[in-house]
């Protein structure tokens, strides 16, 4: 069975870390990119089956992240995943499949992935 590939996106090193290590012994592929630019890069040269995003990133911010892989792959699951609450308001993160608030638990973010890889 082909392993699906996730691009987890994320400037935090600790967060690239602990995802990467829960998501690969689930048995997913996991490519990282720390910030806007390296995904898009990533996502054209090795297309994912699912991307994590997070939205507050040195330049390029993961709204912008979203809108141009959305304009490439309209079914693309997208889940946004933020330290912050109040982005859920922006009218961009829409666009996404989920929006999750980043904590120590990860069984939402799990459970959102599961949701739309299997």
């Amino acid at each position: 069975m082909d392993r699906k590939r996730i691009l987890l996106v994320d400037d935090e090193e600790g967060i690239q870390l602990l995802y990467r290590e829960e998501f690969e012994e689930d048995g997913y592929e996991v490519i990282a990119a720390y910030n806007g630019e390296e995904a898009l890069e990533k996502f054209s040269q090795e297309p994912p089956d699912l991307v994590i995003l997070d939205i507050n990133m040195p330049g390029m911010n993961g709204i912008e992240v979203l809108r141009r892989m959305k304009e490439i792959n309209p079914n693309l699951p997208v889940i946004l995943s933020s330290a912050y609450q109040e982005y859920k308001q922006d009218f961009g993160s829409w666009a996404s499949e989920e929006y999750i608030v980043k904590s120590a638990n990860m069984d939402e973010l799990k459970n959102a992935v599961r949701k739309h890889l299997e």
